[in-house]
């Protein structure tokens, strides 16, 4: 049943309906919208200049409308006056191909009608900074080894506990929270779902990170490695397929306890898919300079990274991009918290929809420390070393390309190429560090 945002108004005494879509970037748009106007924009959608926001189009495109969905509608908990609702992005009665929520949209779509129904959860890390971004919020956060640290994670309760509240509120069922690997940072753990509310609710997720983390005068970051020398902000994101969307499946195609791992071999060529278009698959989960700084970090001062750097798949072992912690179920450990919501669940879809059209072998399973004997592994690809690298090999994988739509890659290549030239194009305090002189 599609729900009546009027009538949801009425009944939860909402003022304003704030319709958002998230950018090529990620980054979050929304127009501000009374509820005496939101029946007609539930029809026609909120106009929107596309040129003005991360997306390959220009000053003479016709408006872009953001047509609410719906289903996706969520009250602010810390602002019940006001209701977020996902759109979806049109133009010309057309659907916008290049829009991350499309994008994944269509995909799911498309794995559907392959009978395969992709449920996921992520582990968004974040840290919790000074207003100013450019130390941490708590002095006295200072461990070596702060991952759990009690005493920390209390420190900061106020803002972890509204957090949490509001998911249980929210009926996502979290269930646990805690302070994680860096010294100021944090994660905070939700029950997986059908790949768009979990896309939905993780973008939701960093917006009301980010509005209570103000509140009680912080900044939360998801950038990927805002703190030199400390583990960087991951994404890790747990796929399995199931046989049905929504709480009532209950067949999980992935699982086979007669299997290596109790993983079937649906769910082997879906991981071998990962395998086979990892070095392209970093372009979207890895999407910024930052992004390498913590998959080709030096070890932090935890000792360990936490990142991967090589594509190689084991079992319950966390120093690999890919685990399988459990039957029925693995772990992708590559994407980092400046990941698209959008962009990461499509393109998990893309790379393992095609390993099972082409019966993709993962490869051999190590069961090695790979950051101790990490230099044992000969035959297997480094992921990339940079963005432009990352670019490169996607821009190759024609497969992917294709998969995820060669408008919406055309797109993203052309604006994240600009992005890479602009970072280039700055001259750093280390340039003149080390070749004044020269």
């Amino acid at each position: 049943m599609t729900i009546d945002l009027a009538a949801f108004a009425k009944e939860k005494n909402v003022k304003y309906f704030m319709i958002s879509f998230t950018d090529l970037f990620g980054g979050q748009r929304a127009k501000l919208v009374p509820t005496q106007a939101i029946s007609d924009m539930q029809k026609d959608g909120a106009g929107f200049a596309g040129f003005a926001t991360w997306l390959d189009l220009t000053p003479a495109h016709p408006d872009m409308l953001a047509v609410p969905d719906p289903s996706s509608v969520i009250q602010l908990p810390w602002n019940p006056e006001v209701a977020w609702v996902a759109g979806n992005c049109v133009m010309e009665e057309q659907d916008v191909a290049q829009a991350p929520r499309n994008v994944l949209r269509r995909l799911i779509d498309e794995a559907a009608k392959e009978g395969m129904h992709i449920k996921t959860g992520i582990e968004a890390e974040f840290f919790l900074l000074t207003p100013e971004g450019d130390e941490i919020s708590d002095p006295f956060d200072t461990a070596a080894k702060p991952c759990y640290d009690q005493q920390a994670v209390m420190r900061r309760y106020d803002v972890v506990k509204e957090i949490c509240d509001y998911m249980l509120d929210m009926g996502w069922g979290p269930y646990q929270n805690d302070h994680e690997d860096a010294n100021g940072q944090f994660e905070m753990n939700w029950d997986f779902d059908d790949a768009l509310i979990t896309a939905d609710k993780h973008s939701f997720f960093k917006f009301m990170t980010r509005s209570v983390a103000e509140k009680h005068g912080f900044r939360a970051t998801f950038m990927p490695k805002p703190i030199e020398g400390l583990t960087g902000n991951g994404c890790h994101a747990h796929v399995s397929v199931w046989d049905a969307p929504g709480a009532d499946s209950n067949t999980n195609v992935f699982a086979d306890s007669n299997k290596e791992l109790g993983l079937s071999d649906k769910g082997r060529a879906f991981l071998g898919g990962i395998m086979k278009h990892a070095s392209a698959l970093a372009a979207i989960t890895n999407p910024t300079v930052n992004s390498y700084k913590r998959i080709n970090a030096p070890r932090t001062i935890s000792g360990a990274t936490w990142a991967p750097n090589t594509v190689t798949w084991t079992g319950n072992n966390r120093t690999h991009m890919v685990r399988v912690p459990g039957p029925g179920r693995f772990e992708l450990r590559l994407p980092d918290g400046a990941v698209n919501p959008y962009l990461l669940q499509a393109i998990i879809i893309a790379a393992g929809l095609d390993g099972v059209r082409t019966n993709a072998d993962p490869g051999k399973r190590w069961d090695i420390d790979m950051y101790a004997e990490g230099h044992k592994v000969t035959d297997a690809p480094k992921l990339p070393l940079n963005m432009l690298d990352a670019l490169r090999e996607y821009d190759k994988d024609k497969a992917l390309k294709e998969m995820m739509g060669i408008e919406f890659s055309n797109a993203y290549l052309k604006l994240k190429h600009q992005e890479w030239n602009s970072f280039v194009s700055h001259f750093s305090k280390w340039e003149k560090d080390n070749t004044l002189d020269v």
